[in-house]
Parts: C-alpha cells; structure tokens; sequence
C-alpha cells in the first residue's frame, strides 16, 4: 500500500472526492468533520491536503478565492487498489463467520447452549 493510503484520514478526504468528483477545501472540511463528528484542526487538515497533493494523488485549482480540490488519475488507482483489498478481507470474513455460525448450528446441542 502507498504511503499515502497509511492515513485513514486521507483515504476518506480520497473517497469523498471520487464521490463529489470536485470540491472546495472548505465543503471537503466541513464534510470530513461531519463524518468523524469532530472538529479537525485547520493547520492539519492543509497539511494532508498537501501531502496529499504532493505525492500525486490530489491536484487543486484556483476558483476565485477558493481552492478546489480533485482526485488525479493517480488518486483514483489507489483509492480503488485499496477499495479491492478491503472488499476482499470482508468478504473473507463474511465466509469466515458463516463458516462458524454453521459449525456452531451444527455441533450445538439444538437448544442454543453449547452443553
């Protein structure tokens, strides 16, 4: 994995820009701050956006006073690269717990208890 995709911060900032397509620093902001219903430190937050933007996987344009963001092409390989390895360890564990519950059902006593 990238270090970029290191920052689960940066790969949801990542997400909600291949949702939106575009957005200025502040509706990103406000839209990361609601999801982890916390306030986020200003400096931090363009700290990400450049480091983010430095490694080549976020580019910005100026839009009157505002800076607006986007996935680069980039941005959006690692973000899908990673989307697979996680879908794939879900469902992974999806089969494993199914796995277990029809183990439990089968070796269970039928009543619920494992006595």
């Amino acid at each position: 994995m990238s270090k970029w995709l290191h920052s689960g911060r940066r790969r949801d900032v990542c997400a909600l820009l291949y949702e939106a397509g575009s957005l200025r620093a502040q509706q990103l902001k406000n839209r990361i701050t609601s999801h982890y219903n916390e306030r986020i430190d200003p400096q931090s937050f363009h700290a990400m956006l450049t480091a983010l933007e430095e490694s080549g996987h976020v580019e910005s344009r100026t839009e009157g006073i505002a800076d607006v963001y986007r996935l680069t092409d980039a941005g959006v390989s690692a973000l899908l690269d990673h989307y697979d390895w996680l879908s794939e360890r879900i469902e992974g564990g999806s089969e494993r717990i199914e796995g277990e519950k029809e183990d439990g059902a089968k070796s269970g006593s039928g009543d619920g208890s494992n006595a």
